[in-house]
């Protein structure tokens, strides 16, 4: 550890400068669309840097800091155990979860283990060994590349287990890993940044009726510890296709951007895709982007924000897919049509969208 950089108001899990973001085309094969609304968000905004976040459980121990050089608040976890968000009950058949995740330079390899799982009692995770229904899988950032090991579980008996290692979580990149996961009935997908680590069709029974997700490490010491951040559950299959054509309008909640910036996230790469697929199969298909924004910061400000990114979704949408900028036009509502509270994580999340509308 370096002394003196390490504390709960200036923490880093970084010392010397980040390196830039994963370039937007090192996704050309990432297909993850998130779920059509977000039910739950955890940024830490709602908690005070030094505390451990109200809406979680654990049996270890953790606090929220900042860390040098990145955006936003982090949870670090201090202490083995099981860290569990209590805000995730009752996920349905078909849903996305995702999260960020980074560690210091000086990490030397320590397990996270993240379960999806059916809890009988919901005050006891330890109980998922024992769970008739689970999803589970690790990540192992060593400098050396990492190793992550999947398995799930259906009605007591074990349903799939494999490794595969995953060179893109070395911890001394200094880059923190986004991690999605897509259920879809049966089916499971995990994926690693732009990477698809894992594909089961036949991951969870069709039926399972899954109420938690928590974090377990394990070892945790001062050199190796893990920072989380942005977790976000959205239900609902994407319909884009039906609802544009149909409907006349598809909202996206997985087209995201840098903070107060109109630079488009690469982890928006699958739902560029979906959009764009359904424009070059419907070649008469015309479309008005409309960005909107939610209430943070000034009306003026977020009208332009709003503008400025729908403009930036049409100039991925021609550079990327050869789309015919002539069939797109743009325009911003800034947080003038909000479709949901202002005053929560997951409504802001719900407000901050991109809209196509038919012409």
């Amino acid at each position: 550890m370096l002394a003196g950089t390490f504390g709960p108001l200036a923490d880093t899990a970084a010392a010397q400068e980040s390196p830039a973001a994963p370039a937007f085309q090192s996704y050309s094969k990432f297909d993850f669309v998130p779920g059509e609304k977000v039910v739950a968000l955890d940024d830490f905004t709602q908690d005070a840097i030094g505390d451990f976040p109200d809406r979680w459980n654990t049996d270890g121990s953790a606090e929220i800091v900042t860390i040098a050089g990145k955006n936003g608040r982090w949870l670090k976890l201090t202490k083995p155990g099981f860290f569990t968000p209590e805000f995730v009950r009752d996920l349905p058949d078909n849903f996305t979860f995702e999260f960020d995740v980074t560690v210091p330079p000086t990490f030397e390899g320590r397990t996270l283990v993240i379960a999806i799982v059916q809890l009988e009692n919901l005050k006891s995770p330890a109980d998922w060994r024992t769970s008739p229904h689970v999803f589970q899988f690790t990540t192992l950032p060593e400098p050396s590349g990492g190793a992550s090991e999947m398995t799930s579980r259906q009605d007591g008996d074990s349903a799939a287990s494999n490794q595969t290692t995953t060179p893109q979580l070395a911890a001394k990149s200094g880059t923190p890993i986004h991690v999605s996961v897509w259920r879809q009935r049966q089916r499971v997908r995990v994926y690693i940044n732009q990477e698809k680590v894992w594909d089961v069709p036949r991951g969870l029974a069709a039926a399972a009726k899954l109420n938690s997700i928590f974090f377990f490490v394990p070892e945790v010491d001062g050199a190796n510890t893990y920072y989380l951040t942005n977790l976000r559950i959205a239900t609902g299959a994407p319909d884009t296709r039906n609802k544009l054509l149909t409907e006349g309008k598809w909202v996206s909640h997985g087209i995201l951007f840098d903070v107060n910036s109109d630079r488009i996230k690469p982890e928006s790469y699958g739902s560029l895709k979906e959009i764009a697929g359904v424009l070059t199969e419907s070649k008469d298909l015309k479309v008005q982007i409309l960005g909107h924004t939610d209430s943070d910061g000034e009306d003026a400000a977020n009208l332009d924000l709003s503008k400025r990114r729908a403009a930036s979704v049409k100039t991925a949408l021609t550079k990327e897919f050869a789309i015919d900028a002539a069939r797109m036009d743009t325009d911003g509502r800034g947080e003038s049509q909000p479709i949901d509270s202002n005053n929560t994580a997951s409504g802001k999340a719900n407000n901050r969208r991109v809209e196509f509308i038919k012409r």
